[in-house]
């Protein structure tokens, strides 16, 4: 049994396990729930009363979700640090502003039970330490972030055809240039690496791309992560009955990381999994370019495109593409995008996973304007309990709680940011009504 300092696990509930593989859940698992800053507090709360009424009519009462409560961001450090001041606060190394807000007690409990879902943290900007997101993805190894990106019906998009993107974007969570190895501009950390370029690799002094003044930022990028994570885009392609999985990368400017990226990937596809893909030059060879003939084979296409011309493709040629496999920054960016084009992230879910653990998240931030006015879109964190459901094997649950969603949006019971985009727009309604109307849809 592991011992916390603050948390005091459920007295009913099973945990989850898992071994060798394989995950075995109990009929009323134990889940761990993050509340978070800002909106998080409404949006959690709506989010398991969802989730709980869709267990209950899916399962008919056979199935239950026993909440387990653990602590990230200002939560977190009002319990296990209530007397240090913002000014102490800001005196400490960026490991201990880290444990004030991410403590240890939040990692262990997430390793035990397996499964997690959490609301927004705050994240500070330019200084301190990296963010609670970060930590998270950082020490307890969750490799791959999953986005799932799919237009609903009824909601305003930007584009002229949002229902054309259905993607699943694998991005890498532990590397690139959020593996947070950085010096800033002045510190003798980044004067001894400017030195270090200049008398080791022989850059030059007067070098416009590496000034005296300049802040550092290092990205490391391995065979291992990079592998994993294309590794788990094609395993879910191969599940989810998928036929195309996109690696993109700037390997052409950036050579020793995201060309390796590219490299490791097609490395990865073909050792691992030769019998059920094809490369977009061996689909010119055997299938004369013709994707359909390679699916009606039984292949799976693995291609590769360069960032840049990527964010193109999914406005100008967005069906050809259904799984993407990214680094860090990239699937940042993209994810992003892509969740603009079907509407914006109010409905975009997330998660961050291993082969231990399944952390799903609202990918939108805390939105502080907002916090306490019962007035936000929890359709994100809504959404992302749908991929935890799936993942514990509750599919009935999930589906019957997107199709709901569905049917809420269309029937024009919105909140605010979908209201005012109708046209003509309509009266907006509160967050806990927007949840009572799911619950109606089941």
């Amino acid at each position: 049994m592991t011992e916390y300092e603050k948390l005091v696990p459920p007295k009913r509930g099973k945990k989850i396990t898992v071994k060798n593989g394989k995950w075995t859940v109990p009929d009323n698992p134990i889940v761990c729930w993050i509340e978070g800053d800002g909106i998080g507090p409404e949006i959690s709360s709506v989010m398991r009363k969802v989730v709980d009424a869709a267990v209950e009519k899916a399962y008919k009462g056979k199935r239950k979700i026993e909440w387990f409560e653990i602590y990230a961001g200002n939560k977190a450090r009002a319990l296990y640090n209530p007397k240090v001041t913002d000014e102490q606060l800001k005196a400490l190394s960026p490991q201990d502003q880290r444990k004030a807000y991410l403590p240890d007690d939040t990692l262990k409990a997430v390793r035990e039970y397996h499964v997690a879902i959490k609301g927004p943290c705050e994240t500070p900007v330019g200084k301190g330490f990296s963010s609670i997101n970060v930590g998270l993805r950082q020490f307890l190894s969750l490799g791959v972030c999953l986005r799932p990106v799919w237009h609903i019906k009824g909601v305003p998009a930007p584009v002229n055809d949002p229902d054309a993107i259905d993607m699943v974007v694998f991005r890498e969570n532990l590397e690139d240039i959020y593996a947070g190895i950085e010096a800033y501009p002045g510190s003798e950390q980044a004067k001894q690496i400017i030195n270090f370029l200049r008398t080791e690799w022989k850059v030059p002094v007067d070098s416009e791309s590496l000034r005296d003044s300049s802040g550092i930022s290092i990205k490391p990028m391995s065979p291992e992560n990079s592998k994993n994570l294309v590794r788990s885009a094609i395993e879910y392609a191969i599940k989810m009955k998928r036929h195309v999985v996109t690696i993109c990368h700037k390997g052409n400017i950036m050579k020793a990381t995201e060309g390796q990226f590219m490299n490791w990937g097609y490395e990865v596809a073909k050792e691992e999994f030769r019998n059920v893909i094809v490369t977009e030059e061996e689909l010119n060879q055997k299938y004369g370019g013709d994707v359909k003939k390679a699916i009606a084979d039984g292949k799976i296409l693995v291609n590769d495109r360069i960032q840049d011309a990527m964010f193109q493709q999914v406005l100008l040629r967005p069906m050809e593409y259904e799984v993407l496999a990214m680094p860090n920054l990239n699937g940042d960016y993209l994810s992003d995008q892509l969740a603009a084009q079907v509407g914006g992230l109010g409905f975009a879910p997330g998660a961050n996973l291993n082969d231990n653990i399944f952390f799903a998240e609202a990918t939108h931030g805390t939105a502080p304007k907002h916090a306490g006015k019962n007035e936000i879109n929890p359709g994100s964190i809504i959404l992302s309990a749908c991929l935890m459901l799936e993942h514990m094997g509750w599919g009935e649950a999930s589906s019957i709680i997107r199709s709901a969603v569905s049917k809420t949006v269309e029937s024009k019971k919105v909140t605010y940011d979908i209201a005012r985009q109708l046209t003509p727009p309509v009266e907006p309604i509160s967050t806990t009504k927007f949840s009572d109307e799911i619950i109606k849809n089941l």
